[in-house]
């Protein structure tokens, strides 16, 4: 008797859920009002956003610009933001109503999970962005890239990411150190992942034969011959663009730069070239997720900016930089410096499925360029 309780019980429950999912959708499916949004977001106080790149000052001040409302842009880096967002909230003194964070698996493992911000996803945008950039929502895509000097060569002097390793570059590959950038950790967990049998076969055309290693994946034995040839570790891009890029050198270097690094060729009369067709990528991306901080007094304001900044006008400061929006509407400036929207299927794309998983495998990736790094 217990047991047809307990079933019927289950059943009734299980009815309730559907109910409340069947409410929720068609909840969900009313119209979106955008005029109401900005009126309702006019009536709260200024917003403050937080972002890894300058051109959030200037993001802030158009939207301001744009709707009436109040907005000021910070810069400020991803592990800077995570530490702000928790603090702040712990002390119930929200200073951050938007973050635009860079570091997706902490996004995914701390902020979102245990209440600190949450994700919103603009209803009217919703079709044409991709399913797995809508929960949480990923406003942009940016592209770390290889690069080389083009006053040095007339093209890429590399073809496989495998020469790298190779004797010939010892200490003249220049990239951010690993251990101070979690996106790059993140970038070898999202390789062994999705893209060990490509790394593995760059390595066959290479070199002709199959690559037996006693790592755990092809991806594993790269970075341990990477990490073994002496790379130039930077704190920052700006260093390894410069070491690749500076005119007038006569020692060529290699290096793994961010794509907005590109508008210094006009800006500071660099030399820097984007390595089309490397084998089995030219690059990686990473994601940039949108969050609202909870408890923030102006929601509606916020909710605002996160519509602007998924829109053409929203993002032009940053798409001018290589970034891309994930509005599938929105495409890159023709005038953007690298080149890098025209040779997209040559980048490793990141993977959110798994990013609790690149979380997880923080530490041990560090650990292991740590173990092989030689300077």
């Amino acid at each position: 008797m217990k047991r047809k309780m307990t079933g019927g019980r289950h059943t009734l429950l299980c009815a309730t859920a559907i109910l409340t999912l069947l409410g929720g959708a068609a909840k969900a499916e009313e119209p979106f009002d955008l005029n109401a949004l900005i009126e309702a977001a006019k009536q709260e106080k200024p917003i403050t956003v937080y972002d890894s790149t300058g051109k959030i000052v200037e993001m802030a001040e158009n939207f301001a610009k744009k709707y009436g409302v109040g907005a000021e842009g910070s810069k400020v880096k991803a592990t800077a933001q995570l530490e702000m967002i928790i603090r702040e909230a712990r002390a119930n003194n929200i200073q951050g109503d938007v973050s635009i964070i860079s570091d997706a698996p902490a996004a995914m493992a701390q902020l979102i999970p245990q209440g600190f911000a949450e994700s919103w996803l603009p209803p009217d945008l919703a079709k044409t962005i991709p399913a797995e950039y809508q929960d949480p929502l990923t406003v942009v895509t940016s592209a770390n890239v290889w690069a080389y000097n083009t006053e040095l060569f007339d093209k890429c002097p590399v073809a496989n990411i495998w020469e790298l390793t190779e004797p010939k570059w010892k200490g003249k590959v220049a990239m951010q150190d690993p251990l101070g950038k979690a996106s790059y950790v993140d970038w070898f967990n999202q390789m062994a992942k999705h893209g060990d049998d490509k790394v593995a076969g760059a390595y066959k055309e290479f070199y002709g034969k199959d690559l037996q290693t006693g790592e755990t994946s092809a991806t594993a034995a790269w970075i341990k011959a990477l990490a073994a040839n002496a790379p130039l570790l930077t704190d920052a891009d700006a260093a390894a663009a410069e070491a690749v890029g500076v005119p007038g050198q006569k020692e060529p270097f290699m290096g793994l730069i961010s794509s907005a690094k590109f508008r210094d060729n006009a800006d500071k009369g660099m030399k820097l070239g984007l390595c089309k067709d490397l084998k089995p990528w030219l690059g990686w991306l990473y994601p940039g997720v949108g969050l609202i901080t909870k408890g923030t007094n102006s929601p509606n304001a916020a909710k605002l900016f996160i519509h602007y900044v998924m829109t053409e006008e929203g993002i032009a400061p940053q798409a001018i930089d290589g970034k891309m929006s994930t509005n599938t509407e929105v495409k890159p400036p023709a005038d953007e410096p690298s080149g890098i929207g025209a040779v997209l299927d040559q980048v490793l794309p990141y993977s959110m499925a798994t990013s609790l998983d690149d979380w997880d495998q923080r530490e041990t990736w560090q650990d292991f360029w740590r173990l092989n790094y030689q300077k």
